[in-house]
């Protein structure tokens, strides 16, 4: 199955995920917290003190994938016996975008391993989008980058 690529995209839903550990498996915090955002705008940032922000679907749909992604992460490391960093994080990002008259998402995905090797990263990223439903789910039906940050500290 071939994907559409979008030629213009209108906005970006964004999520950060960082692994807590529990029950030896690292999973999403019990709670979602949602920065909101307006694409293309300086700064970003929303800040309403009087006006409760709504998410975007591709803020949602980031969000729910990342903290399933993150936690197939986990299953998939313990699989091979390997400790994940307690930095490790995933980066989602979905866009919305056009071509021609019709809409579409595509979505890039950024996995942070530090102190990792490489390859046994990429193969821990590989195998938990086997595992990880919304992976699953869109496989073939939306573009996706996925790219593997491993063996390198975060920079603060």
């Amino acid at each position: 199955m071939t994907t559409t690529k979008i030629q213009t995209v209108l906005m970006t839903g964004k999520t950060h995920t960082t692994a807590s550990h529990r029950e030896g498996a690292p999973r999403g915090v019990e709670r979602v917290d949602i920065r909101m955002s307006i694409p293309g705008k300086a700064e970003n940032e929303i800040v309403l003190e009087a006006i409760q922000l709504h998410p975007t679907a591709e803020q949602l749909f980031a969000g729910a994938w990342s903290a399933c992604y993150t936690g197939a992460l986990g299953y998939a490391a313990k699989a091979k016996k390997v400790a994940l960093p307690s930095d490790m994080s995933v980066d989602i990002e979905v866009d919305l975008g056009q071509t021609g008259g019709a809409y579409f998402i595509q979505a890039r995905i950024d996995v942070h391993m530090p102190g990792v090797a490489p390859d046994m990263a990429q193969a821990i990223a590989h195998a938990a989008h086997a595992m990880c439903p919304y992976s699953k789910a869109v496989h073939g039906n939306i573009d996706v980058v996925t790219n593997v940050h491993a063996a390198e500290a975060l920079a603060a």
